[in-house]
């Protein structure tokens, strides 16, 4: 009992804070009027005026969202990486005290933890003002992946060390 509240605790806390947050509509979660009132937006304006890329069909650019949407964007889908970066880390480390194999343990780790951002997407879609993206969960995906490695590089050195 003491495991599974040690390694699964974190892992379900974890998706819980993602579930909250993917229960706030947009509003609730809207950066700009902050990003407005504390940051010079002529520095972004400046700096970004000539990137533009589009995603999930729409345009990303400062000249067709103003700096502080243009800025915003970028936060949300650090904020995408960050968040599962950490769930797929937290998930390998509760599956690594059940699986012996490591490659066993990163493949579920990362399944899990697409499944996981799969459901957030669709959870987002009965969300006021909120809308899924499968750019989220290639986001999402690749965060977890990462968390996951490192998670895989850190047990792999303390195992080493104990032999």
């Amino acid at each position: 009992m003491k495991k599974i509240l040690l390694y699964w605790l974190p892992v379900f806390l974890w998706m819980g804070i993602i579930f909250y947050a993917s229960s706030q509509p947009y509003e609730k979660q809207d950066l700009r009027p902050t990003l407005s009132a504390n940051l010079d937006l002529t520095i972004i304006e400046t700096l970004f005026s000539s990137v533009e890329l589009h995603y999930a069909g729409d345009e990303i650019s400062v000249e067709a969202l103003g700096a502080a949407h243009f800025l915003e964007f970028f936060i949300r889908k650090a904020a995408h990486f960050i968040t599962y970066f950490v769930l797929g880390f937290l998930m390998y480390r509760a599956l690594k005290h059940y699986l012996l194999n490591n490659r066993s343990t990163w493949l579920i780790a990362w399944f899990m933890t697409i499944l996981y951002a799969i459901s957030d997407e669709i959870h987002q879609g009965f969300t006021p003002n909120r809308s899924p993206h499968i750019e989220d969960v290639m986001i999402d995906a690749t965060g977890g992946l990462i968390g996951i490695l490192l998670a895989s590089i850190i047990y792999r050195k303390i195992r080493t060390k104990k032999i």
